[in-house]
């Protein structure tokens, strides 16, 4: 069975006249440019900044405290 990409017809007639332009069927046309935009958007990744702050190696100051009292630190000033 074959498919089309259901597109706008004047989007299709310019890949069509880029295709022959290019003397390559449709097809071609459009699998290389999907190929491309696969591998440009698997290299272009968002990474987060490091923002982390203090020293590596120290202990984690928040590990002495239980949830329900990181929560009341947290909101203490909100009630």
């Amino acid at each position: 069975m074959k498919t089309r990409p259901d597109t706008q017809d004047e989007r299709l007639a310019s890949v069509e006249c880029h295709a022959q332009a290019k003397g390559g069927p449709q097809r071609s046309l459009v699998q290389g440019e999907l190929r491309a935009e696969q591998s440009t958007s698997a290299d272009s990744r968002y990474e987060l900044a490091d923002l982390r702050i203090g020293d590596a190696g120290a202990p984690d100051p928040l590990e002495r405290y239980t949830w329900p009292e990181l929560r009341e630190l947290i909101y203490q000033d909100r009630e």
